[in-house]
């Protein structure tokens, strides 16, 4: 999916009409919804500044509006291939004859070690969101601000193991 795409994509999911949105980015009145209508049909790209702008009101990683070229089964093998050669990763079939990509045998120093972390974190999400232990829209929220959310939680997680910690000190 493109960059337009995906703005339109989170425009709709936030509700913001075009000129909404183009306020919000700052751009002057007469010329929001046009701006706006120019970066959703790709007649002009968004600059960087603008992606991160854009990225804040979505409440999305940066990373969530810049994803490669899917829009065709051609696009996507080349996104896949761009994948095998710098995500070390590689085409499988499992055991019920699918294929799917594997990542590579990994020693706990590589690469590959940190993805395989990152999908681990991934499938749990989702197998939270098929338990319904969170909604899809939760679910979502964390795709889209993928790695932020799991940080803000690391962060949580220390503040609490710190403020346990103050309870056990000794005084001397």
């Amino acid at each position: 999916m493109a960059i337009g795409k995906r703005i339109r994509f989170f425009r709709t999911l936030k509700n913001l009409t075009q000129k909404e949105l183009g306020l919000k980015l700052r751009y002057p009145e007469r010329a929001a919804d046009v701006r706006v209508a120019q970066y959703e049909s790709e007649t002009r790209v968004p600059k960087e500044d603008t992606i991160e702008r854009l990225s804040y009101i979505f409440d999305v990683s940066p990373l969530a509006l810049k994803v490669p070229d899917i829009d065709t089964y051609n696009g996507l093998m080349h996104t896949l291939f761009v994948l095998e050669d710098t995500s070390y990763m590689h085409i499988t079939k499992n055991e019920a004859g699918q294929y799917c990509l594997a990542l590579d045998k990994y020693t706990e120093n590589s690469k590959a070690h940190s993805m395989n972390e990152m999908f681990r974190l991934w499938h749990d999400e989702y197998q939270k969101f098929l338990n319904r232990e969170i909604t899809k829209e939760e679910y979502d929220h964390w795709r889209y601000t993928f790695p932020k959310v799991e940080g803000d939680r690391f962060e949580e997680r220390l503040k609490k193991l710190r403020e346990k910690e103050k309870g056990h000190e000794f005084k001397l």
